[in-house]
Formats: C-alpha cells, structure tokens, sequence
C-alpha cells in the first residue's frame, strides 16, 4: 500500500500540490494576521464586526483554513480519481494485477495524508503567528487558546481529521456525476452546510456533529471504492 501512495503522489506530480498548499497556507496567515491586528474586521468606530460567537479569534482561524483546504482536497481527489477516469489513465491503473478498491484506497489515502497533514500544520502555524503577534500587539479578536495545553493540540488534529474526510462525500458526488466539478461544487455546499451560521447557531460548535460527519465521510468512502470491481470506466 505504502508503495501505491509513493505512486500516486509521484504520478500526480506530489510537488506542485505541496506548492499551492503552501502559498494557500501563506496567504491565509498573511489574511488572518491582518483580520486580527490591522484592523480590517473592525466597524469605522473600531468596534469587532462580527457574528455573534464569532468574536474570538480561533473562529476565522478555523473557518478560512476548514474552507481553503476542504476544497483544496477535493479538487486533488478530482485530479487523482475522477479526472483519471475520465481521461482513461484509470485503465491502465486497473490493468496491474492489484485489486481495483486496493488502487482507489490507495489514492484516497494519499490524499487524505497529504491534505491532514497541510490543514494541521498551518492551523499550527497560523496560531502561533497570531501567539507571537498576540505578545507585542492589540488583537481585534479575543484570544480564546492555549498553546501549552494538550487538550488544544488534540482539538485542531480531530478537526482537521473531520474536514479533510468530508471530501470523500465531494468525491462521491463526482464519481456518480462523472464530473470533476461536481465534486468541488459539493466541496462549496458542505462549508456551507458545516461552517455557516443561522443566527447564533452553528454546526461547527456542535461536539456530537463532527463525530456524525466524519462517520457518514467514511461511509460514503467505502462506498466509493466498494463496487469498484464490477463499475465500468466512466
């Protein structure tokens, strides 16, 4: 299995994604670092401009990192899977003699890997760049996490493990459409679905949902790769 990842990361050109994750992550610490101490939250009168529960500064963080690289999973999901279907690099993929569900678990896993590990290092990045920023500047935010307790360590890594599983739901949405776009499409709705706010209520505060997602992520993973043996090639 470990050899098929290395495969597939060399045959997808691995590098170029580790490019546009680390520009994403630039970008979104150069974004944040500005929401919080430039100012560009605030009203005229300097006040936080912010929803309800959305004052502390952990919210945009996790927000715009949750948004940036959801969508960043799934289009590499694309590019790795339904893309190879389409253009038929996938019958020669299926033709070595390895079970068709080990191949697509294969390039589920090194896109999963990939993107966890790009999400929790510029969580972790961005925190501290807003901890150090935090020492010497006046946040617009509230500074709501302890970077010298565990217990914050362990949350960013379990929502970093919801987020980039929800794309395997993106990606069965575009096996079944047979379009890339479908599953970035999908990939737009589930941040909406999962990070927006009703009025004081949001899914992204809830602790029972993220456990419900990340199961129902799995299954539609499963379902993914189940009938790979006996579905045609799109």
């Amino acid at each position: 299995m470990l050899k098929l990842i290395r495969l597939e990361w060399k045959k997808n050109h691995i590098k170029t994604y580790i490019r546009s994750a680390a520009i994403t992550a630039v970008l979104l610490g150069l974004f944040i670092f500005a929401l919080a101490f430039l100012g560009i939250a605030n009203d005229p009168d300097g006040t936080l401009d912010a929803a309800p529960g959305t004052d502390t500064i952990s919210a945009p963080i996790e927000l715009f990192t949750s948004m940036a690289f959801l969508i960043h999973t799934s289009v590499m999901l694309s590019a790795f899977i339904v893309s190879a279907y389409k253009n038929k690099t996938m019958n020669l993929m299926f033709s070595y003699p390895i079970k068709r569900q080990k191949i697509l678990a294969s390039q589920m896993i090194a896109v999963w890997t990939f993107n966890f590990l790009a999400l929790t290092l510029t969580k972790l990045a961005i925190y501290l760049w807003v901890f150090l920023g935090a020492r010497s500047m006046q946040s617009s935010f509230a500074i709501d996490f302890d970077m010298g307790s565990l217990a914050f360590y362990i949350q960013r890594i379990l929502k970093s493990v919801t987020i980039v599983s929800m794309s395997f739901i993106a990606l069965f949405v575009g096996l079944a459409a047979k379009s890339s776009k479908a599953a970035v499409v999908t990939s737009f709705l589930l941040i909406f679905l999962t990070q927006a706010n009703v009025g004081d209520f949001t899914m992204s505060d809830n602790a029972v949902f993220p456990m419900i997602l990340t199961a129902v992520s799995f299954v539609f993973a499963v379902l993914s790769v189940s009938n790979a043996e006996r579905k045609d090639l799109i």
